[in-house]
């Protein structure tokens, strides 16, 4: 029994820890299992679908050790208000002014594997960043990792969650990617594989801006020297509504930014994992620099904080690889996504314009891609009782 030969994997809990339940395949590979082999060219999900589903690598595996968080901190606001006495127990934190400015951090910056996708589209070698620009591997990007492990970040709700998003993608071939429906893009869509391929960094003494795009556009302000308010649900800035990219507060500590971000609309990024509105990030932001001390990218250390949809704190590591000054760089393209792809019956179907199809209009704020799934897929399956969900055990 695995996860192409199953009638309900809702009731197959116990096997999932298995990395064999899903044929050793990462949940980047889950995802891409019915598109070809870039090798052979052969379609991943064999000639007799869902049963002849490849197999991967069972001995490869990202260490789940690796992917938590390091430090002892068990709240997002602890972990920032220990970095904050930190800064002051050196004299900190600094305060920059007009006249006296923060790091010139200003210009654009690419990921290597965004630019490793740029030389390939446009037919140019790729020259692959030196070592000072080197960064640990990416699991969030899960093509490294087995889906057990995944899974075994995730409480028991959120597992669930993700094995339906793995079992409609790799076994119905009906992924519901919230960027082909040009459905918000989410906040932990920034950290991902499909995000952005360049980014622009802009830093004033009161404010530092991120501007990137993919299906949409990123723009994320970190707000220099203010506090949240801590009198609602979550922490916050402004009214008590959720922010698709969060609100972030900050302070630099010399030539390092640290931030704190909070109130983000709970998500879903297709391949990875749902998060919850509780989600909140403290970002480490540092200089990486040649050896002749210029400015040649910019590290980016997310610890996540999510206590309904993760057991533990969750660590990623990003290095940004500077490419240009912002008065020499083309101009920033602002997205606009425009619908051109639908969900008929449960699988997205492009729809050439002038026709006319039945369309239910989705609830953005409950979960479209489940509820369009256990519609149309999920006839006979008997997910958990509602009283069992939030039912997270030890």
């Amino acid at each position: 029994m695995d996860l192409f030969t199953t009638k309900d994997f809702y009731q197959d809990e116990a096997l999932w820890p298995d990395p064999r339940y899903f044929r050793c395949n990462s949940p980047a590979t889950l995802q891409a299992m019915w598109g070809a082999d870039a090798l052979t060219s052969r379609r991943m999900i064999g000639d007799s679908p869902p049963q002849s589903a490849s197999w991967g690598h069972c001995e490869i595996d990202y260490p789940r050790e690796a992917i938590v968080s390091p430090y002892p901190f068990r709240t997002a606001q602890e972990h920032y208000e220990a970095l904050l006495a930190e800064a002051r127990a050196h004299g900190g934190p600094t305060i920059y002014t007009r006249a006296n400015p923060p790091p010139d951090w200003n210009g654009r910056y690419s990921r290597a594997i965004s630019l490793q996708f740029m030389a390939q589209r446009d037919g140019k070698t790729w020259e692959a960043p030196p070592a000072y620009l080197a960064e640990p591997p990416q699991w969030f990007f899960t093509a490294i990792n087995q889906t057990s492990t995944i899974l075994s970040l995730l409480t028991p709700e959120y597992q669930r969650r993700t094995v339906q998003m793995h079992s409609h993608q790799a076994v119905d071939n009906a992924p519901l990617w919230p960027a082909q429906f040009c459905w918000p893009d989410g906040f932990m869509r920034l950290f991902s594989r499909q995000a952005h391929l360049a980014m622009d960094f802009v830093t004033t003494p009161e404010r530092v801006q991120l501007m990137a795009s993919s299906a949409d556009n990123f723009i994320r302000h970190f707000n220099i020297g203010r506090s949240f308010d801590l009198s609602g649900a979550v922490p916050r800035l402004g009214a008590e509504v959720p922010r698709w990219f969060g609100e972030s507060i900050g302070f630099w500590d010399h030539d390092t930014l640290i931030t704190w971000t909070s109130n983000v609309v709970p998500w879903i990024t297709h391949g990875v994992f749902e998060f919850s509105g509780k989600l909140q990030t403290i970002e480490i932001f540092s200089p990486r620099r040649a050896p002749d001390g210029t400015l040649a990218g910019i590290e980016q250390e997310i610890v996540l904080y999510d206590p309904e949809a993760f057991v533990q704190p969750l660590r990623i590591i990003q290095v940004h690889i500077r490419t240009g000054n912002l008065d020499e760089v083309s101009p920033f393209i602002y997205a606009r996504c425009m619908q051109t792809i639908f969900p008929v019956e449960g699988r997205p179907q492009p729809v050439s314009p002038g026709t006319t199809i039945p369309y239910t209009v989705p609830d953005i704020y409950g979960r479209p891609w489940a509820a369009i799934w256990e519609k149309y897929l999920e006839k006979g399956m008997k997910r958990p009782a509602e009283g069992e969900i939030f039912d997270f055990g030890p």
